[in-house]
């Protein structure tokens, strides 16, 4: 577990961890599709790019606090949580990770988020780019807590590589790094 989460952490949290990642990379909000085809169509392409991987930044930057988060809950693991998880199907420690540290690391991530948001300027991107939308004529006026959606987004990405490391580590030999998950696995 401590092999899975760690390589999870290592390979999200850093400079296109998330960005370069086409699986988990954060796109603009849905609701805002219609927001960044206007945008683009009336020449602010290039803002909209980096309102994207401002977004990203944030998450990559999130990312390392959740090592702790996940290794307290290894911590704080029964036996029967254990045994679920060995004769649980190929991602059985990714959803107890999810059950156990979703609210503490939505918690650790909010204020990091949104220092990192307001620090590569996301915050202020977002609202240059809903002024600009908003100044089209006919467009409709909507708000969206966007710290909260890099939020969600990032815990999906990190949920998502950490059950694709669990299934590498179940299945795949060479993924067991350590003579415990060479002996647990080998069997």
């Amino acid at each position: 577990l401590k092999v899975g989460t760690e390589n999870t952490v290592s390979f999200t949290g850093k400079t296109n961890g998330f960005f370069l990642n086409q699986v988990i990379k954060i796109l603009m909000l849905e609701k805002l599709r219609t927001l960044e085809k206007g945008l683009r169509a009336v020449g602010y392409g290039p803002q909209v790019d980096e309102f994207v991987l401002s977004m990203n930044r944030s998450a990559e930057e999130a990312a390392p606090f959740a090592k702790e988060i996940f290794w307290n809950a290894i911590g704080e693991m029964t036996f029967e949580d254990v045994r679920k998880i060995f004769s649980g199907h190929e991602t059985a420690a990714t959803e107890y990770f999810q059950g156990k540290t979703s609210d503490k690391l939505t918690t650790i991530f909010k204020p990091i988020v949104s220092r990192t948001m307001n620090e590569v300027g996301v915050t202020r991107q977002y609202k240059d780019l809903v002024g600009r939308y908003e100044s089209i004529p006919f467009m409709k006026k909507e708000t969206f807590d966007i710290d909260q959606y890099v939020v969600t987004k990032a815990l999906d990405g990190l949920f998502h590589v950490l059950g694709e490391e669990e299934k590498k580590i179940r299945t795949n030999p060479a993924a067991r790094v350590t003579d415990l998950l060479k002996e647990v696995f080998g069997k």
